[in-house]
């Protein structure tokens, strides 16, 4: 395993772990959320990831906390890196990667794609076993208003995962009354298969509120406060109907 004197020691500000996180990936995983993100969802459920905590862990502190679960990695476990915005720390993610490999650890990025595609971003995607791309929205205006964002950022990592073979599996939360109709969906389908992303799946997650009283305790104006939960049923319609558009256009 590299030593100390060997490593760079970046620093990154850790907002917490999740041991046996089964929905961010395959299989078994450990989960590290870094805070900071660029961007400013309407619809986020963990504000208190958009600015530092305090809690700055080195990349050897925090594989001696990922290497316990080892045991645990089977049927494509691993870790995965997630935020907040993992990928505002891709300098920490390649420190902490050799480390990895020396126990046939291997990672996942669950990431907004909303960072530039700098050469540390592209070198930490090289190394990925699998990075999950969230597509807000198929539509810049939208993107811009409910995010804050430019879509044109999370496009260019969805193209650079295809251009290079990464495995990539879509996600998109449908927030009720923003993006919840059969022809929304049909947009997304439309957005990602002409812009020629190559993924694995495309997820559709529900909105919930599960984080409302986050705003509460930050003392943040949550703009969807009065927006329900998407219910079950309505998502697995969307669910089915995406699935039902990706088939066709295969053919």
């Amino acid at each position: 395993m590299p030593g100390l004197s060997t490593m760079q020691c970046n620093m990154a500000d850790i907002h917490s772990f999740e041991s046996f996180a089964a929905v961010d990936g395959e299989g078994i995983r450990y989960a590290v959320f870094f805070t900071g993100c660029p961007l400013r969802c309407a619809y986020c459920h963990n504000p208190d990831t958009w600015h530092r905590s305090g809690n700055e862990m080195t990349a050897e502190e925090v594989f001696n906390k990922i290497r316990r679960y080892k045991p645990y990695f089977r049927n494509g476990g691993g870790v995965t890196f997630s935020g907040g915005e993992p990928l505002l720390n891709s300098d920490f993610i390649n420190e902490i990667y050799p480390l990895l490999q020396s126990e046939g650890i291997g990672y996942c990025i669950d990431t907004s794609g909303s960072v530039e595609l700098t050469d540390s971003v592209r070198h930490s995607v090289d190394n990925a076993d699998m990075v999950i791309l969230d597509i807000k929205f198929h539509d810049a205006g939208k993107y811009k208003k409910y995010t804050g964002g430019d879509i044109e950022k999370p496009l260019a990592l969805g193209r650079y995962c295809t251009e290079k073979g990464r495995r990539l599996v879509l996600r998109t939360v449908i927030v009720p009354g923003i993006n919840d109709t059969e022809e929304d969906v049909g947009e997304y389908a439309r957005y990602v298969t002409e812009n020629g992303l190559k993924f694995e799946k495309y997820e559709l997650l529900a909105f919930h509120t599960m984080g409302f009283f986050k705003y509460e305790n930050l003392s943040i104006e949550n703009p969807l406060v009065h927006t329900p939960a998407l219910e079950a049923k309505k998502l697995n319609e969307l669910q089915t109907y995406l699935n039902e558009i990706l088939k066709s256009q295969e053919g």
